[in-house]
């Protein structure tokens, strides 16, 4: 049975299908209830939360479901080179974006480079709610934080953008890898080298796992519909998971004005920038990612997305779409479910009916 898989059996669901666990607030209580409850696993991106949040939306999800999920936390949360970041390097990067601000009638941000992790702080919490799964990017966690997990019963997933991240993590002894490729929308979670030396695409890189490592892969990265799970699963992989698919639907937190980009024909026009938070993400393409080009120096994160919070605000208030990050994978073209549990049934009956075993 195609839906019989090592993962399956890992994290005791139905389905070998993950919802992407989107942070910045787009991943809900409401979705991960929706995907669990369909028979996946639900994730919540949760790095943006403070515990005492991180707690409340665990309350909701579990009175959505009983059933297992995961929580998504940034092992780095903010960038080593905001230590002592010069004063010249803020007001040169501050003094590059003025223009989009005068254009908006709005000030620049007061901002504050220090700026304390919270990852320590929300592990705790983590460990006091025991979601049946912990997730995280951008690194690994320490042998006693994945001890800890161990002991508690939690199961673990790293993400690797490269074979390199994936040994590293396989040797940490993570329970699942994700293999992130490059057209995934969000963030790319590399950390052993930079994000623009790791754009490997999803179909190479579960090769390049599945022949030198034994932890079972989660194929991640431009797989919107059953055609692209039955692809990655063909491919080796022993589960699927799904970001930019999720997002359109109304029990995801994106903008209205977000949805309705990904269902545009601009949806077609992704780019790598770090010109929203400081680090490569794709998205869709907008005025200030075309202007400012991926070399030109930007805040180390997360003060590049301070700086830029007020702007996407006022954009969205003023109706300036051009001036708006919408993060987007590179198969948005595809998408159509607006309702989570019809998007899953859909995946699954796609796949089943390409596999047929």
């Amino acid at each position: 049975m195609w839906n019989q898989t090592k993962i399956t059996a890992l994290f005791g669901i139905q389905y070998p299908i993950l919802l992407g666990p989107m942070g910045g607030g787009f991943s809900t209580p409401q979705l991960l209830a929706a995907v669990s409850n369909a028979g996946g696993l639900g994730s919540l991106g949760a790095y943006t939360l403070t515990p005492e949040q991180i707690l409340e939306a665990d309350k909701t999800i579990k009175e959505q479901t009983n059933k297992p999920y995961n929580i998504n936390l940034w092992v780095s949360d903010v960038d080593e080179r905001l230590t002592n970041y010069p004063t010249e390097s803020l007001e040169k990067v501050k003094a590059l974006f003025k223009p989009y601000f005068d254009e908006l009638s709005i000030p620049l941000p007061q901002l504050d480079t220090n700026i304390p992790s919270k990852f320590m702080k929300q592990v705790e919490v983590l460990f006091e709610i025991r979601p049946a799964v912990f997730s995280f990017i951008f690194g690994i966690p320490s042998t006693e934080i994945l001890d800890e997990a161990r002991r508690l019963g939690i199961k673990t997933i790293g993400a690797a953008t490269t074979l390199d991240e994936a040994l590293a993590l396989e040797e940490a002894k993570v329970d699942a890898i994700v293999a992130a490729g490059f057209e995934a929308g969000g963030h790319r979670p590399s950390f052993l080298k930079p994000a623009h030396d790791s754009l490997t695409g999803t179909f190479s890189l579960i090769q390049q796992l599945k022949a030198k490592i034994k932890t079972p892969v989660i194929a991640a990265g431009g797989i919107a519909d059953g055609k692209g799970i039955a692809a990655a699963l063909t491919l080796g992989a022993d589960a699927v998971q799904l970001g930019t698919a999720f997002l359109i639907t109304d029990e995801s937190n994106a903008t209205p004005v977000h949805k309705a980009a990904l269902l545009s024909d601009e949806s077609r026009y992704t780019v790598l920038s770090k010109s929203l938070t400081g680090r490569m993400g794709r998205m869709i393409r907008n005025r200030i990612s075309e202007e400012v080009k991926y070399e030109t120096e930007v805040l180390p994160f997360p003060l590049q997305t301070r700086l830029m919070g007020p702007l996407r605000a006022a954009a969205i208030a003023q109706g300036k779409t051009d001036m708006i990050n919408f993060w987007s994978g590179q198969s948005a073209v595809s998408l159509k479910h607006t309702k989570a549990t019809e998007l899953m049934q859909a995946l699954i009956t796609e796949t089943q009916l390409i596999l047929k075993h």
